[in-house]
C-alpha cells in the first residue's frame, strides 16, 4: 500500500528507513465509495490524504449555487483543503469520490508530530505546496489568456487519463465552459484528425 507513496516521496527528498516507517505508522488507510464526500463545505478539513487508487473531484459552489470544479486528483496525488487544514477553519470546498477510492489519511495532529520528529518531511510538503501553487498559477494564466479549445488541449495533454474517467460536464465546469461548447470543441478536434 505504501510503495507508490514512497516513490513519490523519494522523487523529492532523501529519507531513511526510520523516517519512512514513522510516516507509515501515522497514516490511516480509508476506502471511500463513489459519490461519497471526504469533505463538505462548512466542515474543518482534518486531513491531508494520499490517493492510492481512484479519482476524486474538488469543487465549490459559486454565488449562484453552481458547482465549479477546481481539480480532479487521481492516483499519486495528495488531496486536502490546505487552507482549512492549516488554519483549522471551515472549508469552502467539497471533496468527493468520482470512483471508489483508497486513501492514506494523515491527520492534523499526526502531521504536526511527523514534522516535529522528522523535519525532512517539512521539505517534502513544502515542495508539494510549491508545485501546487505553480500549477494553479499556470491554470489561472491559461484561463485568462487562452481560448477554450487551447485550454482543453492542454488539459488532455497534462491529464490524459481524466477524460475517460470523469464525466464531460465536470470537465466543462473545470474549463469554465458549457458542456455543449465542450462537445463542439471535441467534435471539431475529431474532424481535424
Amino acid at each position: 500500500m505504501f510503495q507508490e507513496l514512497d516513490k513519490n516521496i523519494a522523487k523529492r527528498i532523501a529519507f531513511n528507513q526510520e523516517e519512512i516507517d514513522f510516516l507509515h505508522s501515522v497514516l490511516v488507510p480509508k476506502k471511500i465509495k463513489k459519490k461519497e464526500f471526504l469533505l463538505q463545505a462548512g466542515e474543518v478539513c482534518l486531513f491531508e490524504a494520499y490517493l492510492v487508487k481512484g479519482i476524486a473531484r474538488i469543487y465549490y459552489l459559486n454565488e449562484k449555487g453552481f458547482e465549479v470544479d477546481l481539480a480532479f486528483p487521481e492516483e499519486d496525488w495528495w488531496v486536502s483543503d490546505i487552507g482549512s487544514f492549516t488554519e483549522q477553519k471551515p472549508s469552502q470546498l467539497f471533496i468527493q469520490a468520482i470512483e471508489d477510492c483508497e486513501f492514506l489519511f494523515l491527520g492534523f495532529n499526526s502531521k504536526a508530530q511527523l514534522l516535529t520528529k522528522y523535519p525532512v518531511f517539512e521539505r517534502y510538503f513544502r515542495i508539494l505546496v510549491q508545485k501546487s501553487l505553480e500549477s494553479l498559477m499556470n491554470r489561472l494564466i491559461g484561463n485568462i489568456s487562452k481560448p477554450a479549445e487551447e485550454r482543453y488541449l492542454e488539459f488532455i495533454s497534462k491529464y490524459p487519463s481524466i477524460p475517460q474517467r470523469v464525466p464531460q460536464h465536470l470537465i466543462a465546469a473545470y474549463l469554465g465552459i458549457s458542456p455543449e461548447f465542450l462537445s463542439k470543441v471535441r467534435a471539431k478536434l475529431r474532424s481535424n484528425k
